[in-house]
């Protein structure tokens, strides 16, 4: 349709009177902004500049020691008794553990000590979380176990040395990715697919630990079916006294933990667990001395030594479990300390924690530690137990320091199945069920994308569960992307609101008039999608709930554009072959409300100029009022549109129209509206402004 029928006039400075030959409306002027204008935001740099002037002597210390917020403010009589109580409980429970998860490394537990050592101390300084509890934790020790059993038989002095080296390799990836602010990259990794993931682990993780239980060997896997096909061929060698030492352990912790759990006066016995369960089957050995119980045996007395990471020529095979275990450090262990932050009351930067973890590893490799992170079961322990600050940190480093230089002759008695009851009681609480059931009720495309995760990673093993889980994740991300939301808006009854008709089935639209608005940015990928969606809205017009008058095809299309973010150069094509398409056809696009950056775009590449700067409005109301008075007229005087495309209005007509815009103007904003409908006017309507 030719824009001259559409011609409009301007008669106030406030508002915009605006005539389209049957009565005068008022809309909001938009304001287009100058292609040849600078970008009023500040750049990155001189925000950073600004940031840098801004900062105090004592905002430079917490930056780069983040334990100077709490050690500056810290009060002795209100914090001292919480810290030192809580830091004992969780330090009890650290020793018995972190051997414990050594094991499952496929480690001697002293390396588990170590891991419990040096990095609590570091943390405590770099970290800026105070209730995070750091160390060895389950899901990290199956991921060594499980790369480096496919490089190097544990029993070789190898396969210890490139432990240490991954310790160090994710230190310096935790640190890069803290530095680069690249924290976000893993938000791309849903919640679902890490239940799933942590799900199928426990299962992994358990059945690993059965050996001790059973009394014989079985293959290392992170595979279920070859574990289970293990065990069951192995059945003959059974053994039932470590069977049921360890299951008389299992019993005691879970019900420490679950007494632990219920009853706050009881609160204490859930860190107690750990060494109840190992101090009595201690005792039972020194007293019994049953041979068919293996033991921890032999630990080395006294404090970690200094030494540099060796066979750097592994580096390169080392790389994708660095990725995995950094991606699970941040998810886990920053996800907890953001949590822990939240209840206490402070706030956390996740760039900042991730370094505090790197900065850990790092400086503990050095003195022969495997890959740690926070721990979900020891930082919710100390959060119990009324920890204030990250002294409670350096009490738990006291502890583990302390048993390493007094207490490894006893630790050669523990039974090996009682360590095996502390892992097998921790992973419990990873199976994630009730996420399963809450995905299925609340989404079900979740619940699918948990269920793929978990059974690829229990079928396929750990690397893969992972990858297929993340790739499914980001399939979903790229559909929804490419399929945005685009609803059909219509107006709810006495208001100027407009809203999607299918939530709100009272809101009616106007015949001959589509307003569409698109929930999401426009690009490359989505435009094709955004195309065919308006070409069936055009088709699939509802008339049931239309007003005004009867006209038997669309004239406008109406694009609420205040949910759109972003255009890229594909979408101003897209929207330029959507105006010449439309054209073509007689219909007329009009655009609502455009952010200031989608405006900026569409002025530069000319769009703007192309559909006509009449056409677009800060409101939806605004465009829906010149549409229905173009439909209206068109209706009325049928013949106007050939008329006018043919013939310019002379002097006379336009001085004319203007004394008539004018009077239905005054008409208008009296409230007097009788005058100016023709008696063919629906009366039904209701008044557009």
């Amino acid at each position: 349709m030719d824009r001259k029928t559409y011609a409009l006039t301007t008669n106030s400075p406030d508002f915009a009177s605006m005539s389209t030959g049957s009565r005068s409306v008022k809309i909001i002027p938009l304001e287009h902004p100058s292609t040849t204008s600078s970008s009023s935001l500040p750049s990155v740099v001189s925000k950073w500049k600004a940031m840098i002037k801004r900062m105090t002597w004592k905002e430079w210390i917490e930056l780069f020691f983040p334990c100077y917020r709490w050690m500056r403010t810290y009060k002795v009589r209100e914090y001292l008794q919480s810290d030192l109580m809580a830091g004992i409980t969780v330090g009890i429970m650290l020793v018995p553990q972190s051997m414990s998860y050594a094991k499952l490394a496929g480690l001697q537990p002293i390396y588990g000590l170590y891991s419990g050592f040096i990095p609590i101390f570091i943390y405590a300084i770099f970290g800026s979380s105070r209730q995070l509890a750091i160390g060895p934790v389950a899901l990290t020790s199956l991921l060594v176990s499980n790369v480096l059993s496919s490089i190097v038989d544990p029993s070789d002095e190898l396969y210890t040395e490139l432990a240490i080296l991954l310790a160090l390799m994710v230190g310096i990836f935790e640190c890069i990715m803290a530095l680069l602010r690249l924290g976000w990259l893993i938000r791309f990794i849903s919640h679902s697919v890490i239940s799933g993931f942590t799900t199928a682990s426990a299962f992994v993780i358990a059945l690993s630990e059965a050996k001790y239980f059973l009394g014989y060997e079985i293959e290392r896997s992170s595979k279920i079916l070859p574990l289970v096909k293990s065990i069951i061929s192995g059945a003959d060698k059974f053994s039932w006294p470590p069977f049921v030492m360890g299951s008389l352990a299992l019993v005691i912790l879970l019900t420490m933990k679950h007494l632990g759990k219920t009853r706050k006066y009881l609160r204490f016995l859930r860190a107690a667990g750990p060494l109840t369960v190992v101090v009595l089957g201690t005792t039972f050995v020194k007293i019994y001395h049953p041979p068919s119980i293996s033991l921890v045996g032999d630990i080395p007395q006294g404090l970690p030594k200094f030494s540099v990471p060796k066979q750097f020529s592994h580096v390169k095979s080392l790389i994708p479990t660095t990725v995995l275990i950094t991606g699970v450090a941040i998810l886990e262990s920053v996800g907890i300390a953001k949590a822990l932050a939240a209840k206490n009351g402070y706030e956390l930067d996740s760039n900042q924690e991730l370094f505090g973890l790197g900065v850990a590893n790092i400086c503990g490799s050095f003195f022969s530690i495997y890959p740690t992170t926070g721990s979900f079961s020891r930082s919710a322990v100390n959060h119990e137990s009324g920890a204030k600050t990250g002294l409670s940190g350096l009490v738990m480093g006291i502890i583990m320091g302390c048993a390493l230089l007094f207490l490894t002759p006893v630790f050669e008695y523990i039974p090996q199945c009682a360590l095996a009851a502390i892992v097998i009681s921790a992973v419990i609480g990873l199976v994630d069920y009730d996420e399963a059931k809450f995905l299925w009720r609340v989404d079900k495309k979740d619940f699918l994308l948990w269920t793929i995760t978990c059974m690829t990673t229990l079928l396929l093993g750990i690397e893969i569960g992972v990858l297929v889980g993340v790739g499914v994740s980001l399939a979903f991300v790229i559909h929804e992307s490419a399929n945005p939301h685009i609803a059909v808006l219509g107006r709810l009854p006495g208001t100027t609101i407009y809203r999607n008709t299918q939530q709100y089935p009272e809101a009616y639209s106007y015949n001959g008039i589509v307003i569409v608005r698109i929930d999401a940015p426009i690009y490359f990928a989505n435009t094709s999608y955004i195309k065919d969606r308006l070409r069936d809205y055009e088709i699939e017009k509802d008339e049931s709930n239309g007003r005004g008058p009867d006209v038997s095809r669309i004239h406008f299309v109406i694009l609420e554009m205040a949910p759109v973010t972003y255009i890229d150069s594909s979408a101003v094509q897209a929207l330029k072959e959507l105006h010449q398409e439309y054209k073509s056809r007689d219909i007329q696009l009009a655009i609502s409300n455009p952010n200031r950056e989608v405006l900026l775009t569409l002025a530069k590449a000319g769009v703007i100029d192309l559909i006509g700067k009449e056409w677009y409005f800060v409101r939806v109301h605004d465009a829906v009022q010149i549409c229905f008075q173009h439909v209206q007229r068109l209706t009325e005087f049928p013949k106007a549109q050939d008329f006018l495309a043919e013939n310019e209005p002379s002097l006379s007509q336009r001085l004319l129209n203007q004394r008539k815009d004018r009077f239905f103007q005054t008409e208008l904003e009296s409230g007097v509206l009788g005058s100016l409908l023709s008696k063919d006017t629906n009366p039904q309507l209701e008044p557009l402004l």
